[in-house]
């Protein structure tokens, strides 16, 4: 019997003010606090609080027989503690129920795994598994990368870390006409390796209410009678949260196609499980080698790096913040080491894209930036002014 995997990805980054230097200090001298709650909230009304209470009646109803997996980022979980316990509480829920597993990343949604000594990488892994743990009772065996960036290398570090598998994008360029519906193990390293079945997953998460799409209007019925002719190990449906009432607002149907999904799933050949359970399920059929020159991620058609390092200006930016790590360090100053760690959040690179077409729309959508040079322009003046800050602290404790 084939299993159905889903995953959500939930995130909301602390977003930057359109920065002029003032008399602030400290976090919020460079982070909107009534913008990023705002947004918060507005997402918390549309998307968390709904699909919370959707997926726990179809947890109730299905008596366990739905299960899925949530991996919910640092940032969000901060944003639920300061303006969203209702949320928080859902989570909670869900963590009680048995049929939810929670997954592991790095705390700040980060773009840290591309930095050459991982360091950083591994503090933010277990700085995510402690507030998970702490919030929400649960201790995550399964690694998911910031935007599903992979390598190798990424697969090692979890895998040194403990973890039991990982999750990443199943590229055709990398599967090379092998499917995604199997487990594979990472070279190197022997990790399971479960790839993102990115069709079925954008028929939900892009497609849904694309009136000019051939599969328009997809119901819970077509979706499941589509999923229920792979004749493989595992079907693995990844998508963000917010698919449901944000990109997908309520008016499209997406509410009562996901109340309806569990029930047309089970009364066909499939069943769902949760990435965990797909590894003591099957074995991996093959081993998948990516160097660290050919990361992989679920952004953009390229499925690569180049949604947050496309560009001189991305590239640019990221490489101050890299160049900035041992003097942010030497400080020892907890509040400073929290805004460089914040600046790492891959939300503010992917503003900076100048993609065109159908990736740029992707990205104008997420920014809060009139064009990605305003971007560009907003984060450097945010650098240099915490570069002055942190050099200005390492004077005054020589």
């Amino acid at each position: 019997m084939t299993s159905v995997c889903m995953y959500f990805q939930v995130h909301q980054p602390f977003r930057l003010r359109r920065f002029w230097p003032d008399d602030r200090s400290g976090f919020y001298r460079y982070f909107d606090e009534r913008s990023n709650r705002e947004i918060f909230e507005k997402v918390a009304r549309k998307c968390y609080i709904p699909t919370n209470g959707a997926l726990l009646e179809s947890i109730d109803e299905h008596e366990g027989k739905f299960r899925f997996s949530l991996s919910v980022t640092g940032t969000l979980l901060e944003q639920c503690e300061l303006w969203g316990k209702e949320v928080l509480e859902g989570f909670r829920q869900m963590a009680e129920t048995g049929a939810v597993e929670f997954l592991d990343e790095t705390f700040y949604h980060s773009l840290s795994s591309l930095f050459e000594n991982k360091t950083e990488f591994i503090e933010e892994i277990k700085e995510h598994r402690k507030l998970v743990s702490d919030l929400l009772g649960v201790k995550p065996q399964v690694f998911r990368n910031t935007e599903l960036l992979y390598n190798n290398t990424i697969a090692k570090t979890a895998s040194d870390l403990g973890y039991r598998a990982i999750l990443t994008e199943g590229a055709d360029h990398i599967l090379n006409g092998r499917s995604p519906n199997l487990l594979y193990r990472a070279k190197g390293s022997g990790l399971p390796i479960l790839f993102r079945n990115y069709k079925l997953s954008d028929d939900i998460g892009y497609r849904f209410s694309a009136r000019w799409w051939e599969g328009y209007p997809l119901t819970a019925e077509k979706w499941a009678r589509w999923a229920s002719g792979v004749r493989e190990d595992c079907i693995n449906i990844f998508m963000d949260y917010e698919t449901f009432g944000e990109h997908q607002w309520k008016e499209t149907g997406i509410f009562a196609f996901l109340q309806k999904l569990p029930e047309e799933v089970l009364k066909r050949n499939l069943n769902f499980s949760t990435p965990l359970e797909i590894v003591e399920k099957y074995s991996p059929v093959a081993e998948i080698d990516i160097g660290d020159f050919f990361t992989i991620s679920w952004a953009d058609m390229e499925r690569d790096t180049s949604a947050w390092l496309g560009n001189d200006m991305q590239r640019r930016c990221f490489e101050e913040m890299k160049l900035l790590e041992p003097f942010v360090r030497k400080t020892g100053d907890p509040e400073i080491l929290r805004t460089w760690k914040h600046l790492l959040t891959s939300d503010h690179y992917y503003y900076m894209c100048t993609k065109w077409l159908g990736d740029g729309d992707v990205h104008s959508y997420f920014s809060i930036h009139s064009t990605p040079f305003d971007a560009a322009v907003n984060f450097m003046a945010v650098v240099m002014d915490f570069k002055a800050q942190v050099f200005r602290k390492l004077r005054a404790i020589a």
